[in-house]
Order: C-alpha cells, then structure tokens, then sequence
C-alpha cells in the first residue's frame, strides 16, 4: 500500500498535504494521527507541528488481484495476474506454465476461484453499482471455451431442427449459458431458455418451426 507522512500547523493541514502529494480523495485514503501538534507557550515556545500518516485504500480490483496471487503462491504455482478492462469486466489474465491446476476440469476449478476472487474483492459492497465483476482467465482458456461452447451450440440447434425435438445441455455456468444462449439468440428455428437450479441449471434447446 502507498502511504506518505505529512506534517502541517494543524492536523487538516498535514492531511492536505499528504492528498496532494498522493493525488487523491480524501474518502479513498485511511488516515492515521500520529501527533496533534501543539501552539506551546504563548504560541511561540514548544510548538510542534501536527503529523499524519495517510495511506492509499486498495481498490476493489487490488483486493481481486493480491487474492489470487495469494491463492496461486499457497497452490505452489509460478504464475503472474495481469489486469484487462473489458466493458463492464474486469479481466484477471493468468499467465505461467502447467496452469491446469488452476483451471480444472472443464474449467470448474477457475469457475470456484473466479467466484471466491469475486467476493474477496466484493467484501462489505452492498451497493450492485459499486460492485466490481471480475473473470478470471488462464492460458487463453475462456476463448477456447467460448469457441468449443459456440461450435456446440449451432451442431445441436442443426439437430433439433433436423429431428424436431428440443436438446438439454449439461450443467454450465451462468456465463457459458450466456455464450450458448447469444450464438443462437438469431436462430429463428430454435429458441433457448435455461432450466434447473444452480449449480445443475443448464440451457435446453427447443424446435420452434
């Protein structure tokens, strides 16, 4: 965390200080008194000068981000999480080698980290507005994913159409239903909708005519 001491005539003066220095809002530092400071005799004698240690809050996506560096190095893994802004998303990268300790099978592993990450960073915000929506990545793994999920997609809405008869995926998560679900959303011989509870909910695709 980045922190600065400052000192002032008064405590509000050292905290000014320390919100130019930094380039700051005062709501997005923690600040820390460290003397009051004192006029001393008759205003002259033994003055001392207010000082304070204000220091910087982590973001939400610093907490996402020293999460699962904390997760990977107590896994063993040597790996390193760089940050993507896509949209509304923020976009943890993992990059290093033998990642499939991290991904899982079909990706389960990632999908449990993806939603520990999220509410570390999420922690005490209530507020949807405020919340930060992070995916987690690792070797490129979700665009081959989306790929697969997508070729999928369009060979069972072909034998629907051909047979005439709705088809029931396997269990997915909410943002490869989405994947399956926006391939298709054109598809006017078909339609999608999603059925079952989380974690078995899986997306059905139906004959329309």
């Amino acid at each position: 965390m980045i922190s600065v001491e400052k000192t002032g005539k008064t405590v509000d003066d050292a905290i000014l200080a320390a919100l130019i220095e930094l380039d700051v809002d005062r709501d997005n530092v923690e600040i820390e008194v460290i003397e009051e400071g004192s006029k001393g005799f008759l205003g002259l004698v033994g003055s001392r000068l207010a000082r304070v240690r204000v220091t910087v809050k982590p973001s939400r996506v610093d907490k996402a981000r020293a999460f699962l560096e904390r997760v990977i190095e107590l896994l063993g893994v040597e790996a390193t999480v760089d940050v993507e802004q896509q949209g509304e998303y923020t976009v943890l990268q993992i990059e290093g080698n033998h990642l499939g300790i991290l991904i899982g099978r079909r990706g389960e592993t990632l999908d449990a980290l993806q939603y520990l990450t999220n509410l570390a960073a999420n922690r005490d915000k209530t507020d949807q507005a405020e919340r930060v929506r992070v995916i987690l990545d690792a070797e490129g793994y979700r665009k081959r994913r989306e790929n697969t999920l997508r070729n999928l997609a369009y060979r069972l809405a072909e034998k629907v159409k051909r047979e005439k008869r709705r088809a029931a995926l396997e269990p997915m998560s909410p943002l490869e239903r989405r994947i399956i679900h926006t391939a298709l959303q054109d598809d006017e011989s078909v339609e999608t909708y999603s059925e079952g509870e989380e974690p078995f909910r899986r997306v059905v695709i139906a004959y329309k005519g």
